[in-house]
């Protein structure tokens, strides 16, 4: 039986630089991130990126909710992906990286593509399954601990074939380790398990960047 490769910083290097090339503005963000110290790890990775937009082109999605947004590399990635009549809707908290992220939105010309909405993630997701609001993808990267509540949410908010992509699933390899037993490990585990057992959905970890869980609602 075949075995998974495993990437080292140069395979990583070869892989980015022989796929999707990035836009001027999400090499502009990425450039930004790294002058932001630890929370810099906040951030999808590059590969991610490219898995992304593929998987928007591919499916024809057209409307995308994403929970986390942060200083708005993964809200961009998907908004380029999308067709001039798609959209985002990005929920985050905080006032401060959402302001960022508009700027680097209106930089790109994807203003009126994305919308977002400043305010808790679960109580969006609430007013959002009141007013019966559908998505064709829901990405997924926010705190960990809401993980469940999160997915339970988004799962209402896509039809029979939906897609929801949650980021960090692998969490640096250490929810494979029995060892480690701290809170957040404990929770995405937990989640993994959740979603592995949930008949509502097919899913599928795939080792890119921290590991993403696609799930495909029955």
């Amino acid at each position: 039986m075949g075995s998974n490769l495993s990437i080292n910083k140069e395979i990583e290097e070869y892989i980015n630089n022989n796929s999707v090339k990035l836009h001027p503005v999400q090499k502009e963000i990425i450039s930004h991130n790294e002058e932001l110290g630890d929370i810099k790890r906040m951030q999808i990775s590059i590969s991610q990126c490219h898995f992304l937009h593929l998987l928007i082109k591919s499916s024809k999605i057209k409307k995308i909710l994403e929970i986390g947004t942060f200083t708005g590399l993964s809200t961009l990635s998907m908004s380029l992906a999308l067709p001039e009549d798609g959209s985002v809707l990005a929920l985050d908290k905080n006032h401060e990286t959402s302001k960022v992220a508009a700027n680097f939105f209106n930089k790109a010309s994807q203003e009126n593509k994305i919308k977002l909405i400043i305010a808790p993630a679960l109580e969006s997701l609430k007013n959002l399954n009141y007013n019966k609001q559908k998505f064709d993808l829901v990405f997924i990267d926010a705190d960990k601990e809401n993980y469940k509540n999160y997915f339970n949410y988004s799962i209402n908010l896509i039809d029979k074939d939906g897609l929801i992509v949650i980021d960090n699933v692998l969490w640096h390899g250490e929810v494979a380790d029995v060892n480690k037993q701290d809170k957040l490990t404990v929770s995405i585990r937990e989640f993994n398990s959740f979603v592995y057992k949930d008949k509502r959905v097919e899913n599928l970890i795939i080792p890119v960047g921290d590991g993403l869980s696609v799930c495909r609602k029955l």
